[in-house]
């Protein structure tokens, strides 16, 4: 170990001090990473779900390859997609990162949107029938509010997953919190300071997002909480 490495602090607070709107603009980066995989990626697992619930045989076909998906490593998504959109531009890149993003979020979202329906009582669907509603006004109406409470649960396992492979896509020069523990890695000296920020961050803002969309959920669906108090 040399003399540099002995005297580089483990965490310096000096530096924090120092880089306070890096740090928030890294922030607001990896969230807008974050948010923009999750709603295209909650947009087509609505889309994918809704065939899966028509027309049944779709969705073991469906689902294996959301999960084939979800399998493939984030660097190697990223290695099969650069040829087709390039890497040299802030745009490419971009699409080269959403496209993991998004993969990554299908099989849960669309594994818990059709759990979620296919779990509303029987009793529901043939009284909902009964007082007139049509398949689509009862999807709407009645049993997608019932499969909320599973429905939000996988959004939540899908965000806390999304929020830790933002990281990684800081290898493409998109930033993110990821930003910080690349170049701390990436220094003549390894500087600790920046892969702790980076690190504690990226663990405090997806538990900030998981436990923004517990009291989300639990704000849409309040017969859940009466139902558990009797």
């Amino acid at each position: 170990m040399t003399l540099a490495q002995q005297t580089v602090p483990l965490f310096d607070w000096g530096w924090v001090g120092r880089n306070l709107d890096t740090i928030w603009d890294r922030t607001l980066e990896h969230l807008s990473l974050t948010g923009a995989a999750l709603l295209v990626g909650m947009a087509i697992s609505v889309a994918l779900a809704a065939l899966s619930l028509w027309r049944p045989s779709t969705y073991q076909p469906i689902a294996g390859a959301a999960g084939i998906i979800y399998t493939i490593p984030s660097l190697a998504v990223f290695a099969l997609i650069a040829p087709f959109v390039g890497i040299g531009t802030a745009t490419g890149r971009f699409i080269i990162a959403q496209v993991a993003l998004i993969g990554y979020t299908l099989l849960i979202l669309i594994r818990n949107i059709v759990t979620g329906i296919r779990s509303v009582p029987p009793e529901t669907r043939e009284a909902a029938l009964g007082m007139g509603y049509r398949d689509r006004e009862r999807l709407v109406r009645i049993e997608f509010p019932l499969a909320l409470p599973v429905i939000i649960a996988g959004l939540r396992i899908a965000t806390v997953t999304v929020v830790g492979l933002v990281t990684v896509t800081s290898l493409l020069g998109l930033g993110g919190l990821g930003f910080f523990i690349l170049d701390g890695l990436r220094r003549s000296v390894i500087f600790p300071t920046e892969i702790i920020v980076g690190v504690i961050l990226s663990v405090a803002l997806a538990a900030v997002l998981d436990l923004s969309l517990l009291v989300l959920g639990r704000a849409l669906t309040p017969w859940v909480r009466r139902g558990a108090a009797r």
